[in-house]
C-alpha cells in the first residue's frame, strides 16, 4: 500500500510521544492502549493509538500504513486487548480494509486522514465476556 504523508513522524511518535501518552491514552475518548504479543519476540507490547468504537467492534486508522509491526503482530495473533475510556476490552478477528471515503471516521478525523493520504484501517470485533 502507498505510504502515508505521516510516515516521517513515526520515529518521533515511537520514541517521544508514545512513552508519554501511555500514561493517559487508556482513559481518554478516541484514544486507547492496544496490548498485543510480538510475533517474533513473544514480548508484550502496549501501543497508544486513536481508536473509534463502531457497532460491536473498534476501528483503528492506520496512519503509518498496514506494514507497521503492531499491525503485523495483531494480525498474526488474531487478538489484542484494548484499554479505552478506562475500560478493558478483548478484541478478536482483526480485519484489514481500505476505504478511500473514510466513512467510519468522524468528520474532523476524516478530513485529517484525507490530507495525509490515510485510507487503510484495521477493524476488530469485541469478544463477548466469558461466563
Amino acid at each position: 500500500m502507498a505510504r502515508t504523508r505521516m510516515t516521517f513522524l513515526k520515529p518521533f511518535t515511537t520514541r517521544l510521544f508514545n512513552p508519554i501518552s501511555r500514561h493517559v491514552a487508556g482513559r481518554l475518548p478516541l484514544f486507547g492502549i492496544l496490548s498485543y504479543v510480538g510475533r517474533k519476540s513473544a514480548r508484550l507490547y502496549h501501543t497508544p493509538l486513536n481508536v473509534f468504537k463502531r457497532g460491536d467492534g473498534y476501528v483503528f486508522a492506520l496512519t503509518y500504513g498496514s506494514e507497521v509491526d503492531w499491525v503485523k503482530n495483531v494480525l498474526a495473533a488474531g487478538e489484542a486487548d484494548l484499554r479505552t475510556r478506562g475500560r478493558d476490552v478483548h478484541l478478536v478477528e482483526p480485519e484489514l480494509f481500505v476505504d478511500p471515503t473514510r466513512r467510519l471516521m468522524p468528520l474532523p478525523v476524516r478530513l485529517v486522514l484525507r490530507l495525509n493520504n490515510v485510507n487503510e484501517f484495521l477493524r476488530m470485533r469485541q469478544s463477548p465476556p466469558e461466563r
